[in-house]
């Protein structure tokens, strides 16, 4: 190894990165165990031994301890070891990290005295029926409701429980709009009318009522725009309150409005317009900040509303795609490309719509015609709506000659496909290790012809997630893994 090989300028990173390294040897895993910076990464490791293991065990720092707990091949008995842990956030671990355990281990959990392990029990569909079952009765009413938001499909006697218990935010959570398991839960017919009458619970109620005029007149009038929200996309909606409702305060209200079916299109045109006026400008003026608590708070819901009104997916369009595909409303165009029954002129006119959002979705429901130029194109002006690491180019892979022109391209969004060659010429390789774009570097660290120099060099990159890219890379030489534990005294 040679003297002169740069310094990193983010150690700490490099170390992250080599605590996941696949080819890092026994002797430098066991290394790490004594450092105590960071979140204890190597502990996740799969080629832990059991001797490795305990030595873990035995040091006790809080975060190798509390990801050995999170790794998913620690042996049973160990993860029994663990279960009987001082620290309630290890015992927690264990339960996120047992998968298809053995019964007594969520047994034991189940007893335990801090209600963040039981917590974690009520959320894991691991934990076998007749344990979590217990759950519904714990004395902590956060664990009933966080049992009532997770285990959404439970047995009809444990959910009457949940709907029916003493405390608000249990009633709230088994009765709610949204929760973080599919598929949502029915609700007892002879439960609907206490639970439309009751405040916490009567906006998850809507949409399971048969809706009476009376009824539709007085949720229309709730003070909980939940509730109206409710409303305005129950499909018994009378057209009456249907306009009412598209004049309501709030955007979400609207917005249901706007994506109903039988919404008429000048209603449906004002919405959009009234949305688009209200929500604040994409580059906000300096002085939102003096706004007061109010305004602020209005400003947010419009923009919210602003960014559902794209991101809306519209069941009824794609069933019928046609009428809409000249929609102007994004949301119309990308549902209707969501089907995959469109004629070829209709898709080749959405492949090459103004919106990225249309473009992309037309292309995963139309793969056939995705010809290297289309993929690349669809690719290149991808605009994501939310933020995801997904690209076009995950599910149309480019062909080596395109990434190989993508070496040189000017935007670097796109240099970033070429390493996706794993024949790319090693002057390309080490062009892009000296790339001005960071992203492009950490594309490129992992390079199976990355010159061993470069990658020694890209330790010493400026950028963090560069480094720590590299020190990951298998191929790092065993003597330069041994120098950087020796730059950080391990």
């Amino acid at each position: 190894m040679s003297d002169d090989a740069p310094l990193p300028v983010h150690l700490d990173e490099a170390l992250e990165g080599l605590a996941e390294n696949p080819a890092l040897p026994p002797e430098a895993i066991r290394r790490l165990f004594a450092r105590r910076k960071g979140l204890g990464h190597v502990s996740k490791r799969p080629d832990l031994t059991d001797d490795m293991i305990s030595e873990v065990i035995a040091v006790d720092d809080h975060w190798l301890t509390h990801s050995l707990a999170l790794n998913r091949r620690l042996p049973h008995a160990f993860r029994m070891t663990l279960a009987e842990h001082p620290d309630p956030a290890v015992r927690s671990a264990v339960v996120v990290g047992a998968g298809r355990a053995p019964y007594e281990l969520f047994e034991r959990l189940s007893k335990d005295a801090d209600p963040r392990v039981r917590k974690e029990l009520a959320q894991s569909d691991d934990v076998p029926p007749d344990l979590r079952a217990r759950l519904a009765a714990d004395p902590d009413p956060k664990i009933r409701a966080a049992l009532a938001a997770w285990w959404t499909q439970a047995p009809q006697p444990v959910r009457r429980r949940l709907l029916t218990d003493r405390e608000d935010s249990v009633r709230a959570a088994a009765c709610a709009t949204y929760y973080p398991r599919l598929p949502h839960p029915a609700l007892p017919a002879d439960l609907l009318p206490v639970l439309l009458a009751d405040p916490v619970t009567r906006a998850g109620a809507v949409r399971h009522c048969a809706l009476e005029a009376g009824t539709a007149l007085r949720l229309a009038d709730d003070p909980d725009e939940e509730v109206r929200e409710e409303l305005a996309i129950h499909p018994a909606l009378p057209p009456r309150l249907r306009e009412v409702l598209a004049e309501d305060p709030s955007p979400q209200v609207r917005l249901r409005v706007f994506a109903r079916q039988d919404t008429p299109e000048p209603t449906r045109a004002a919405i959009h317009a009234r949305i688009l006026a209200d929500a604040p400008p994409l580059d906000r003026p300096a002085n939102s900040h003096l706004l007061d608590e109010d305004a602020l708070e209005r400003q947010f819901m419009n923009e919210l509303a602003r960014m559902e009104l794209r991101t809306l997916r519209l069941p009824w369009v794609t069933a019928d795609p046609l009428p809409y595909t000249d929609s102007p409303y994004t949301c119309f165009r990308t549902s209707a490309a969501m089907s995959d029954r469109l004629p070829e002129t209709v898709s080749a006119r959405l492949l090459d719509d103004a919106e990225s959002s249309v473009r992309t979705t037309m292309a995963l429901h139309a793969r056939h015609r995705i010809d290297p130029a289309t993929a690349e194109r669809i690719d290149r002006g991808y605009r994501p709506e939310k933020r995801s690491r997904w690209r076009p180019a995950d599910d149309f892979p480019l062909p080596v000659e395109v990434l190989r022109r993508l070496a040189t391209d000017p935007d670097p969004r796109m240099r970033q496909l070429a390493p996706r060659d794993p024949g790319l010429p090693v002057e390309l390789v080490r062009r892009l290790a000296a790339d001005p774009d960071h992203t492009v570097r950490r594309a490129i660290a992992t390079h199976p012809l990355l010159p061993i120099r470069d990658l020694i060099r890209l330790l010493a990159d400026p950028s963090e997630f560069v480094t720590a890219t590299a020190a990951g890379n298998p191929r790092l030489p065993l003597a330069h893994m041994r120098r950087l534990l020796t730059l950080a005294d391990l």
